[in-house]
């Protein structure tokens, strides 16, 4: 299987298929770190990073701004002074998408976490 990190996001329509939950179960363990969460309905990967102040949160957060504009598949993303938390869902189907989890992935790896 080829890992999240080497794979790229699909475009996304209100007719996408969302990830089942037995895709969610082999797709999870390849970003452990990662909380599933629900908003109003809606199934989101969410996780926080820490950093030494804001300066280096806010280079992080524009290094996944950076990745999101590549894949075109975007985030919500809340910097704050030592942390910065990233929330991954699909707009489109309100849910999650393979490719929330290939962002996750791709995440982990801009902050150099090894799973």
């Amino acid at each position: 299987m080829t890992s999240l990190t080497q794979q790229r996001c699909e475009a996304c329509h209100q007719k996408s298929t969302p990830v089942s939950l037995e895709e969610i179960a082999a797709l999870k363990p390849q970003i452990p770190y990662w909380h599933l969460i629900e908003v109003d309905g809606e199934s989101r990967l969410q996780r926080s990073y820490s950093f030494p102040d804001f300066k280096t949160a806010l280079a992080f957060t524009n290094q996944v701004g950076e990745i999101a504009e590549l894949e075109n598949h975007h985030p919500a993303l809340l910097t704050e002074y030592g942390k910065v938390t990233v929330t991954w869902w699909t707009h489109a189907i309100s849910g999650l998408h393979q490719n929330d989890f290939i962002m996750a992935a791709k995440t982990d790896d801009l902050a150099g976490v090894k799973n």
